[in-house]
């Protein structure tokens, strides 16, 4: 019987597709476990061969998890709003609801052919409004919550409308007292409850994109162009919808003390955050204006030789000069060009503007130059910074640049060529602080401000409160009512606020979102509602605990369930969502905690990040006209074109039409690949491992491996390439052994021309040696996720019972068992036709029996004299006698003896022989 995989494979996905065989039922007798994906945008494009790496893992994980008696929660869906959508539906000219529920299907068929124990009846769309919803139900209840500090958690804002009523405040924001509080007007109230709400309207710089129509987070926008389409961006002023999640800073780098994530991935959070301790001072002008900054080193405050402002902020318009307003004016327009990631990360290039204006140092009186610069943004800290050159690298080039004169406030420890950032050395030219160690001079220092009433001690972050609106149509409308300048929340029973169907989605006016060209929609009863839509992170940020109850029309999650189901035990997914969508997760999490919705206050209890497939790009270099250029030795071109991998015979135009042309400097000095038909000699010049990716014409379909080899192979050749958190490139070269792995380990059980070769018969001592080696290895190495090895060590095994020409099927069928996370069709096939009772599914995982593992017999080194002669092969049980007996009967020992009797004959168990001659 010969193993036809496409039958076999068609076979088993619709047997568990018709009778449900990955059902979840919420069986709160059995212990459980969550293994969740990071779910994915459905693109036009389909899923290519990278894409299920961290789907297998998971898979092979919950398999194996069922398998050890577990309820495993294992879902899937679709992050279907957004920017992405929206632009794939423009560009190919239909509505994003019927391009997402194509892209939707196509990729769910994709995924059930490699053959995912997903539970389809518990998916999501966060486009579905039965899902968004609840989006908007959470985003009310961050709405209508403030940050109490005294308790430090999120609370309802009647509370604190209460203890305003009662107490009136006085905190760093507002003096007032509750007779001053019922005085203010209804604007004016909700005005101060603005600042203090967890989501919140306030004006802020943003990335615009004109040609999107929308606003673009900063991982969108490259070079000063959008990520997608490469249109230009700047930044614009606008009203806005934020998150306050640096109300949670200090939790949220508490929690990962709490969480198995990667000491990197950790770090990368807490970089983020970037929590500092320092002290908040102000510089005064001369016209009464006065400049925070922010410092954690105010032991420096005397070599302060200007202040830098951000160029957004506010004073900027204030305090320029008659003279120099022209050139701020073209610095600004420079600066709307750029991210603000470009902004931060430019290192060798310095770029500012003098104001003209000066501030006055607190302590010396001496008047600084007030510069502005893109490296300050306006929503860091304070906007500004104060300049010490002596002391901060950045700072010393900027003054260099500029020609700005530098005080030495740390003597030797400054040579004149760079800063020095040292706490250790001595200060002079310090006034109060000289001679002091600069270490012990910071307390000193903030001691001194705060006496002098002039700032204060302050902890702060570099995260920034989150911007939660876009100007795009395809998002969840946020459930709100304007009333002139102050939004109302709708109630709650008149969710969903369903986004209304356009036919077409221009940007608005001003800036406003397309909703604001539906004015029929817009317009309520004299109210207005709001024109832009949740960001993307929006529906991601909680769509896990939404698969514990997905059809629930009550509430988003019953909170038994979600005590049951509690946190995700291990969460699969890239690198690229390692800040943004994580802290944003973590942050909703626990705010619904605080809030008594759910039971826990971390989402995802372990962090597994798969590396990345890469595929191969190669190069052609091209000349102005497109025409593909004769090859040279040592030839340089600046202009390559990119070849889509595995399609070198397409006729020469439309080749071209396909390729995308590329930059390079790059002097290439071989020919990868040599290409010749009937339109000419084409010369692969350049070929390099890139991320997969449509646009770089280097992605290969799962479908057609699938359909080649198997789902099977495909699974396991997955694992095989290497470690799942590590990238490693695609080559089907080694696909073939993976293949022939399966139909060796179909023939344990049946051959193409005899049938069935499995038997009934007892197993050797070998045979459940190797069995129960293989038990042990396996079960560690999937617990660990090392699948790579453990794809190695089903090889070894049926290596060894092929040599040992073992057909036990006591042997067989608990291989299968540990093979059926791997090679889920094959195994259910073989499970059936060799009479394993049950579904194979919920059989009993085996457990490898120590005894089985002792060596039987162990091979000594026997050594004349101290120097090694020969190896005799004994009981693992044998004593000194046996190996008395053992050397004097070996031959090779006797030829050494030459007759002679030895003196002694050393013996240690289990470790070597010395025979020692008188």
């Amino acid at each position: 019987m010969e193993y036809n995989f496409n039958t076999i494979e068609k076979k088993w996905q619709a047997q568990w597709k018709d009778t449900n065989a990955y059902r979840v039922e919420n069986d709160f007798s059995k212990p459980k476990c969550y293994v969740l994906d990071m779910f994915p945008y459905p693109s036009g494009a389909g899923l290519h061969v990278g894409h299920p790496l961290g789907y297998i893992a998971s898979d092979i994980y919950s398999r194996y998890k069922r398998l050890k008696g577990f309820n495993v929660l294992h879902p899937m869906g679709f992050d279907s709003f957004g920017l992405p959508a929206e632009q794939y539906a423009i560009e190919t000219g239909q509505h994003p609801a019927n391009t997402t529920a194509q892209n939707i299907k196509t990729f769910k068929a994709q995924l059930d052919k490699i053959g995912f124990c997903y539970d389809w009846e518990r998916e999501v769309q966060t486009s579905d409004e039965s899902f968004y919803r609840w989006t908007q139900w959470i985003f009310l209840q961050l709405y209508k919550s403030y940050y109490c500090r005294k308790e430090n958690k999120a609370r309802p804002i009647a509370a604190f409308v209460a203890a305003l009523e009662a107490n009136g405040i006085a905190d760093e924001l507002h003096t007032f007292s509750a007779e001053q509080w019922k005085l203010f007007s209804e604007e004016k109230q909700q005005q101060i409850l603005m600042q203090y709400r967890l989501a919140f309207v306030a004006w802020g710089e943003v990335n615009w994109c004109e040609a999107l129509g929308t606003v673009l987070a900063n991982d969108e926008v490259v070079n000063g162009l959008s990520e997608r389409g490469g249109h230009m961006v700047e930044k614009k002023r606008m009203r806005q919808w934020y998150l306050r999640i640096t109300a949670y800073a200090d939790r949220l780098l508490e929690g990962l003390e709490k969480v198995s994530f990667s000491e990197s991935m950790k770090d990368m959070q807490r970089n983020w955050i970037g929590k500092s301790e320092g002290c908040e001072l102000v510089f005064a002008t001369p016209d009464g204006e006065e400049i925070k900054v922010y410092t954690t080193r105010p032991d420096t405050i005397f070599g302060v030789d200007f202040l830098v402002l951000a160029p957004e902020h506010p004073l900027v318009e204030k305090i320029v000069s008659t003279g120099e307003q022209a050139n701020i004016d073209a610095y600004l327009t420079y600066v709307k060009s750029r991210s603000d990631r470009e902004r931060m990360a430019e290192v060798k290039q310095v770029t500012g503007c003098f104001t003209g204006a000066y501030a006055t140092n607190p302590f010396d009186g001496r008047q600084i130059p007030i510069w502005i610069a893109e490296y300050v943004l306006a929503g860091y800290g304070t906007g500004a910074i104060m300049a010490v050159p002596c002391g901060d690298q950045r700072d010393f080039e900027f003054a260099r640049h500029f020609n700005i004169a530098i005080t030495n406030i740390i003597g030797d420890a400054f040579n004149g060529d760079e800063a020095n950032a040292t706490k250790e050395a001595t200060l002079t030219n310090s006034g109060f602080l000289n001679d002091m160690r600069m270490r012990d001079a910071i307390d000193v220092a903030i001691a001194k401000i705060e006496q002098l009433a002039i700032g204060k001690r302050k902890v702060n972050f570099r995260m920034r409160d989150a911007g939660f609106s876009r100007q795009r149509y395809w998002g969840e409308p946020f459930p709100v009512l304007w009333q002139k300048d102050t939004p109302y929340p709708i109630s709650e029973s008149e969710l969903p606020l369903v986004l209304p169907f356009a036919d077409t989605y221009g940007p608005g006016p001003n800036g406003e979102g397309p909703l604001a060209n539906m004015t029929g929609w817009v317009n309520v009863d004299g109210q207005k509602r709001e024109t832009s839509t949740m960001p993307g992170y929006a529906g991601s940020s909680w769509y896990f605990l939404r698969y514990m109850d997905p059809h629930n029309t009550e509430a988003f999650c019953d909170r038994k369930l979600s005590d049951y189901w509690n946190q995700v035990d291990i969460y699969i997914g890239g690198t690229e969502h390692a800040v943004g969508h994580l802290l944003y997760s973590r942050m909703w999490t626990k705010v619904l905690f605080d809030l008594g919705h759910i039971g826990f206050d971390e989402p995802f209890k372990k962090l597994v990040n798969q590396g990345m497939i890469t595929g191969k790009s190669y190069f052609f270099a091209v000349n102005e006209i497109g025409n593909i250029v004769s090859y040279q030795k040592q030839h340089t071109s600046k202009e390559f074109i990119r070849f889509k991998y595995g399609h070198q015979h397409v006729e020469a135009n439309q080749k071209l039409r396909r390729l995308v042309l590329e930059n390079s400097g790059s002097t290439v000095n071989e020919v990868i690949i040599w290409e010749q038909d009937e339109e000419g000699d084409y010369i692969v010049l350049k070929e390099e491992a890139e991320k997969m990716s449509k646009s770089k014409f280097n992605v290969d379909n799962p479908d057609d491996v699938v359909e080649k080899y198997g789902a099977d192979t495909f699974r396991m050749y997955e694992m095989f390439l290497g470690p799942v958190e590590m990238s490693k490139p695609w080559d089907t070269k080694g696909i073939e052994g993976v293949h022939r792995f399966l139909r060796k380990f179909w023939r344990l059980f049946f051959d193409d021309v005899k049938g069935q070769v499995f038997t009934e018969e007892l197993p050797t001592q070998a045979a459940l040696k190797t069995l129960h080696k293989t038990i042990k290895k396996i079960d560690a190495d999937t617990a660990s996720f090392s699948y790579n090895t453990a794809v190695s060590a089903f090889m070894v095994c049926v290596n060894e019972l092929s040599e040992q020409k073992c057909q036990s099927v006591q042997i067989l069928q608990p291989l299968l068992i540990l093979l059926s996370p791997y090679a889920p069709h094959i195994a259910a096939e073989l499970w059936q036709l060799s009479g394993g009772e049950g579904l194979l599914l919920d059989a009993p995982y085996p457990e490898y029996n120590e005894a089985y593992l002792a060596e039987e017999n162990k091979e000594y080194p026997v050594s004349i004299n101290g120097k090694l002669r020969t190896t005799i092969s004994m009981a693992t049980s044998a004593v000194a006698a046996d190996a008395e007996k053992a050397v004097l009967e070996n031959e090779v020992v006797l030829k050494w003896l030459e007759g002679k009797t030895p003196k002694k004959i050393i013996f240690v168990p289990n470790k070597m022989i010395n025979v020692v001659l008188g």
